[in-house]
C-alpha cells in the first residue's frame, strides 16, 4: 500500500541556485542561449518515491534575472503542444515567488507562473511558445509579463528537446536577489509520452495555486 504522503513531501529542501555572470549569451546564430553548469541542476530526489527522471532541470541567476534550462530525453515521439491550450501542452510550468512567503495558501502579487513549450505556437502550430499564466485564487495578480521581454528558445532533437529561457528582472515582479535571496519555486515538466515530472508532490496536492507547498530556491554567489 503506497504511503498517504510521498516521502519527498516530508523533506523541505532549500535548493542552491548558482550565480552565472555571463548569461544570456549574445548570439543570433541559432546556438544555445544558455549553457548552465552541472551545479545548477535541481535535484528532485525522485528515487525517494521510487521514480526516475526524464528531464534535467537547471536554474541559475545573476543581477539581470533568472535562467532556466530543461533537457528532455528518452522520447520516441514528437512533443505535443497547442498555444491555444497551453495547460495540455508538453513542456515546463514554472512557479516563482520572489518573496518566498510560504505562510499563505494563496498567491500574492510576488507569485508568477510561466509556461514554456517546444511546439504548438505560430501559424502552423509547430513553433515553440512561451506564455505567462495567472495563478488560480491569487490574492493579487502580479503585473503581466510581456512575452517579448522573455528570451526563449527550444531545440528539438532525436529523442527529446531542450528548452532555454531567461526571465529578466523586469519580468520577475519584486526580484531583488541581494535583499531577498530566497525565492519560492516549483516546477512540473509535462509530457504526453513520458508522463509528468514534479519537483516533489504531484497532482494530488494543489501546488498550482498554493505557494506554501513550493520549495525554496536559494540564490548563492
Amino acid at each position: 500500500m503506497p504511503p498517504i504522503l510521498p516521502p519527498r513531501f516530508l523533506v523541505r529542501i532549500a535548493h542552491p541556485c548558482p550565480f552565472v555572470p555571463d548569461m544570456p549569451r549574445d548570439t543570433d546564430d541559432g546556438q544555445h542561449l544558455l549553457e548552465l553548469p552541472k551545479r545548477a541542476r535541481i535535484d528532485n530526489f525522485a528515487a525517494l518515491d521510487g521514480q526516475t527522471n526524464f528531464a534535467d532541470v537547471r536554474l541559475a541567476w545573476n543581477d539581470f534575472g533568472l535562467a532556466v534550462q530543461v533537457e528532455v530525453t528518452g522520447k520516441q515521439h514528437e512533443p505535443v503542444g497547442d498555444a491555444d491550450k497551453p495547460l495540455s501542452s508538453d513542456g515546463l510550468r514554472l512557479w516563482i515567488d520572489t518573496r518566498d512567503a510560504r505562510t499563505s495558501h494563496r498567491a500574492s502579487r510576488y507569485c508568477q507562473q510561466f509556461l514554456f513549450s517546444p511546439t504548438g505556437g505560430g501559424p502552423e502550430k509547430d513553433d515553440p511558445f512561451f506564455t505567462p499564466l495567472k495563478i488560480h485564487r491569487a490574492l493579487q495578480d502580479a503585473p503581466p509579463a510581456q512575452r517579448d521581454d522573455v528570451l526563449f528558445r527550444a531545440h528539438r532533437r532525436t529523442g527529446g528537446y531542450r528548452l532555454e529561457a531567461f526571465l529578466p528582472a523586469t519580468v520577475l515582479y519584486g526580484f531583488d536577489p541581494h535583499e531577498h535571496p530566497r525565492l519560492g519555486f516549483y516546477y512540473c515538466v509535462r509530457d504526453h509520452e513520458r508522463g509528468d515530472q514534479f519537483l516533489n508532490i504531484g497532482w494530488d496536492f494543489p501546488f498550482t495555486e498554493d505557494p506554501s507547498l513550493w520549495a525554496v530556491l536559494e540564490l548563492v554567489k
